[in-house]
């Protein structure tokens, strides 16, 4: 077993000069398990299911607890965690190549992206990003980063932002997630600031961004690769069994008492413990799991309908402004839509006589017409069920939104 912070459980291998990855998330789970059928992050209003080969974008709000000036990272730093969750999600990480062959068929794309929300709770502009000092030398897995009362950051809504508190954490621990079904005012991944992102003052050997991805996929309900028992069952079809964790950069085939072949261990799996270097992919059927949350009833479906990536959907002006700028807004509903999709304008003098057109997903126009009122129905009947974007423009002024089509 690995070691904790409370509930405390120690290694032979904690005092060895050698970094070791500590997840605080099975911990954090056995003390705070899932409420069933509570409702508390059930998603509600319109639902619609996922799309065949679909890529879903996951809005981020990064709460940035400081003391000091080095726990203040970058906003270089912010954006390049991203950036490597984004290739390690979609497969695109350059170290892919490393898989060793017998592993290379099972890999997979979970066709999932992250952004810096655009759009806050309140409809402003925003970089996806809160600065803000904080008194405590440290936090635990208590998850009082998450509340300002106690020296942290209040959560986003949970159902339309991925929070990630980046702070101090106790010890040697890296982050710790909750998984789907917990208590909505808590939903979220904290990460030890100085293993978050792939430049800036990084811990060795945890600089490529990986305890961020192997965090949130926990929040996306996947489990550690030994299951968290000797010769565990992590729930996964095709991941191979392994006595326990991995460390390190074993030398492959990695081959344990659990073994059922000469391939030994996939210790290159974002969900065991090894180094960042070593890590470099998802499961085929890891895939599936994650994206069976965003599935119609489950628990990150609401994900789906979140407009928070997209800048044009704010009410507030340039970054920093509090002034309104409505010419820039517009809300389209119901979406998903079945039949007819309404336009609404708040400010009709700037939106009357402007063109609106949609688009299928391969830039070609499918529909054109012209703004005539404040709130204008337009009928998709002709339209395939999928994803579109609804444009309104005039000149180098336009506004684009998704726009679901059942």
């Amino acid at each position: 077993m690995r070691q904790f912070f409370w509930g405390i459980l120690f290694t032979g291998n904690l005092f060895s000069a050698k970094a070791q990855r500590i997840c605080l998330s099975e911990e954090y789970l056995k003390q705070h398990p899932v409420l069933l059928n509570t409702g508390t992050n059930t998603p509600t209003g319109v639902q619609r299911d996922t799309l065949s080969n679909e890529i879903i974008t996951i809005p981020v709000v990064v709460h940035l607890l400081y003391k000091t000036g080095e726990q203040n990272i970058s906003e270089a730093q912010v954006r390049s965690q991203i950036e490597a969750l984004n290739k390690d999600f979609r497969r695109t990480n350059t170290d892919a190549i490393n898989t060793p062959a017998a592993f290379k068929l099972l890999a997979g794309d979970a066709k999932i992206n992250f952004c810096l929300a655009q759009v806050a709770p309140n409809g402003q502009r925003t970089k996806g990003i809160i600065r803000k000092y904080t008194p405590k030398d440290y936090f635990t897995g208590d998850d009082a980063m998450k509340f300002s009362t106690a020296g942290g950051d209040d959560i986003w809504d949970s159902k339309r932002y991925l929070n990630i508190w980046v702070c101090n954490l106790y010890g040697r621990a890296l982050g710790y997630a909750t998984v789907p079904g917990q208590p909505a005012d808590k939903d979220g991944v904290v990460i030890n600031w100085d293993v978050f992102g792939t430049t800036g003052n990084l811990r060795q050997p945890f600089a490529k961004g990986r305890t961020a991805t192997h965090e949130i996929a926990h929040w996306l309900g996947l489990k550690h690769i030994w299951g968290d028992a000797q010769c565990g069952d992590d729930g996964i079809g095709d991941t191979p069994p392994q006595s326990t964790y991995n460390f390190g950069c074993p030398s492959f085939p990695k081959l344990s008492s659990c073994s059922i072949n000469g391939n030994g261990d996939m210790f290159m799996n974002y969900m065991d413990f090894s180094d960042d270097a070593c890590m470099n992919l998802f499961t085929i059927d890891q895939v599936k799991k994650m994206r069976s949350q965003f599935a119609m009833g489950g628990a990150r479906n609401f994900f789906l309908n979140s407009y928070a990536c997209d800048s044009m959907q704010a009410t507030g002006g340039p970054l920093g402004d509090p002034v309104p700028f409505e010419p820039m807004t517009i809300k389209i509903y119901p979406n998903p839509v079945a039949n007819i999709v309404y336009v609404d304008c708040k400010n009709g003098s700037w939106s009357v006589g402007r063109t609106i057109r949609i688009f299928n997903l391969q830039g070609i126009e499918v529909l054109r017409t012209i703004v005539y009122k404040n709130t204008n129905g337009i009928s998709l009947k002709q339209l395939t069920r999928g994803i579109y974007l609804l444009r309104m423009e005039e000149g180098e002024e336009q506004i684009t939104v998704k726009l679901f089509k059942q």
